[in-house]
């Protein structure tokens, strides 16, 4: 099963696409939230990541295509292998 991560700041984008996120994924994958206001080891996790703005997902330690140049994308997401756990 994928490594779902989800890096917000809370904003009001973030959480339509935590959501889609869980959505896509099914409730048999893990997926972890990381809030860059609050948690000191979300900005390193962002930074190994390569994570310029939030919301941004990545999947199995690698950032989707679609957060290093545009909004969150569902099929880029599907493509990367979100959805991969779903029963």
């Amino acid at each position: 099963m994928p490594q779902i991560e989800v890096f917000s700041a809370g904003c009001p984008f973030c959480q339509p696409v935590i959501q889609r996120v869980e959505s896509l994924a099914g409730p048999e994958c893990s997926i972890k939230v990381h809030d860059l206001r609050n948690e000191p080891s979300a900005m390193e996790a962002a930074k190994r990541r390569g994570v310029q703005r939030v919301p941004s997902v990545a999947v199995d330690g690698k950032l989707a295509e679609c957060c290093t140049s545009g909004p969150v994308d569902d099929q880029v997401l599907r493509a990367a292998g979100l959805g991969a756990c779903k029963t």
